[in-house]
């Protein structure tokens, strides 16, 4: 049985202040998953809580969410004149109801003007976007709400793709699970990097995804593409040597076939080509550099097999409308070494 120490569950002297939002059917994960990360992250494993964490809705008390689960809240106005560091309005699918309540649209409008920062999560954009704070600005939301958003607030520039945004002071998320990604890059941006590492380490996450990800993960794509994982342990192989040679000579080799029939082969299955596919990785890979490290330019597109910056240029041109240099002034948050 893990034990905790009172330690455990002390507060900075100073803790940032951290106000979610919730309403009447709101998407659980929305919420517990950002909670879980904020609510535990601190500068180094053996420092205090860094973040004071407070649970609201319009009138307080048990608000249910869309699962058997009820959240116990304070009341908006509670917080109103109180300093917030961050303010997340939270998702799911009664933000069509919580829209139609002016109320709430007016305390969400007066807390966010408060806040320092101010996020969303999911469909919590429409919310967000309902006070006109989004207004000129970019967002993002779940890949389901994106075109309610986009007809409901034509003043809303509003991008389908990145699994988070940060515009200004105001952050969107895409869906359910994003809303993790995006607490963990808040955690990097106010703790450093290594706090958000440690933070994804507790929670056993995969990998702290920078926000320029594609809400349709290019691994599950390759999956579902490949239903039988025939190709998975390639793909594998190809990631952890992007510099190597990947021609498709090569792969063929590698796969046991001629090349004939694994060029074949891999495009009846992936859809693409064996080379497009190495450049889908190697575009991912270079993605994920660009976003996360502090790495040149000319070191990611070795890192990444490009071989050299006027082919990796030439592949995100293609791919992305943009330079790797656009790319990483659009999407770095939180960098490491």
């Amino acid at each position: 049985m893990t034990s905790f120490s009172a330690k455990s569950y002390a507060l900075e002297p100073n803790p940032r202040t951290v106000v979610f939002v919730v309403y009447p059917e709101i998407a659980l994960l929305d919420l517990t998953g950002p909670l879980q990360v904020l609510f535990w992250a601190r500068k180094d494993p053996a420092a205090a809580r860094a973040y004071d964490v407070a649970l609201t809705s319009l009138h307080g008390g048990r608000v249910m969410s869309d699962t058997l689960v009820g959240i116990d809240t304070d009341p908006v106005a509670n917080w109103i004149g109180r300093d917030i560091d961050t303010l997340i309005i939270v998702g799911g699918d009664g933000v069509y109801q919580a829209l139609k309540d002016p109320d709430l649209v007016t305390q969400v409008q007066v807390l966010a003007g408060q806040a320092h920062r101010v996020c969303s999560i999911c469909s919590g954009a429409l919310l967000l976007a309902a006070t006109g704070l989004l207004n000129g600005r970019r967002a993002v939301t779940h890949w389901d709400d994106t075109v309610a958003l986009r007809t409901s607030f034509p003043d809303v520039e509003v991008e389908s793709n990145p699994i988070y945004i940060k515009d200004g002071h105001i952050w969107t998320s895409a869906g359910v699970t994003a809303g993790t990604d995006m607490a963990l890059a808040l955690v990097a941006e106010d703790l450093g990097h290594d706090a958000a590492l440690n933070r994804a380490r507790a929670l056993v996450t995969y990998m702290v995804r920078p926000g320029g990800q594609s809400q349709f993960s290019p691994a599950l794509e390759r999956q579902q593409a490949d239903r039988s994982a025939r190709f998975e342990p390639l793909h594998a192989w190809i990631s952890e040597n992007l510099s190597a040679d990947l021609r498709v000579d090569r792969l063929a080799e590698r796969e046991n076939m001629s090349v004939r029939s694994f060029h074949r082969l891999y495009a009846k299955t992936m859809g693409m080509t064996p080379a497009k596919g190495v450049e889908t990785l190697r575009l991912q890979a270079a993605r994920d550099m660009l976003e996360s490290s502090s790495a040149s330019v000319k070191t990611v597109a070795a890192r990444a097999g490009f071989g050299d910056e006027e082919k990796m240029r030439r592949a995100f041109q293609k791919h992305m409308g943009v330079s790797p240099s656009g790319y990483r002034q659009r999407f770095q948050i939180g960098v490491g070494p």
